[in-house]
């Protein structure tokens, strides 16, 4: 899965954006090592791959930051063979670097070919555990639920109920909320009884989630 010309690219990706920033699971920093982002991204923009920002995509979409990738997926608190739910397929880098650490993950995104796209590249790393669905992200993957984690890559003005219904007890979501000016990055968790709490993360900039919840 590796290409040695990038190796030293992600392992200084991995040492100044994600360890100096307090990412400390190791799991998430092995899959932050392993998964080639530069083939995630259009051929004029691998050079930029590696960088500490957010890239477009097709269809007016972004990769983002790899500092918040890591952030989001460290807050789900993994701790490997989990069944996942990742909403907003995007490039599929997000989606790869959860493969690397759940047991399942079902990835739905809106767009067809953003999510052709992603399980092309998905598939040509070899990753087989991987369910794609092209839909409306804010219902979730109801058939497939509940989930023992949940990632959302992109801002919803208030939590869709669906999400919340499909995360299993002693779960987390991960997602962003609020409108185009201001976000927060919350942290959902539901207890063994089925409460929800929150809590907030950091400020951050996303795309709105589309959809009808």
């Amino acid at each position: 899965m590796m290409d040695d010309k990038f190796a030293g690219h992600r392992k200084k990706m991995v040492e100044t954006q994600l360890i100096s920033r307090d990412i400390k699971d190791q799991k998430v920093l092995d899959a932050f090592y392993r998964v080639p982002r530069h083939l995630f991204v259009s051929l004029e923009m691998r050079s930029q791959a590696y960088e500490d920002y957010p890239l477009p995509i097709a269809h007016n979409q972004t990769i983002s930051q790899p500092y918040i990738v890591a952030l989001m997926t460290q807050s789900l608190g993994l701790k490997g063979g989990e069944k996942v739910l990742d909403i907003g397929t995007g490039s599929g880098y997000q989606t790869a670097i959860l493969a690397e650490i759940a047991s399942h993950v079902y990835t739905v995104e809106r767009h067809r070919l953003l999510s052709e796209t992603a399980a092309e590249v998905l598939n040509e790393l070899g990753y087989k555990n991987i369910s794609y669905k092209i839909g409306d992200g804010t219902k979730g993957w109801p058939e497939e639920a509940p989930f023992e984690g949940i990632l959302v890559a992109a801002a919803a003005i208030r939590l869709p109920e669906p999400l919340l219904e499909q995360l299993a007890n002693n779960s987390t979501m991960i997602i962003p909320v609020g409108d185009l000016q201001q976000q927060e990055l919350l942290s959902i968790k539901k207890d063994n009884e089925g409460n929800i709490s929150k809590e907030k993360i950091v400020g951050c900039r996303f795309l709105p989630l589309i959809g009808a919840e």
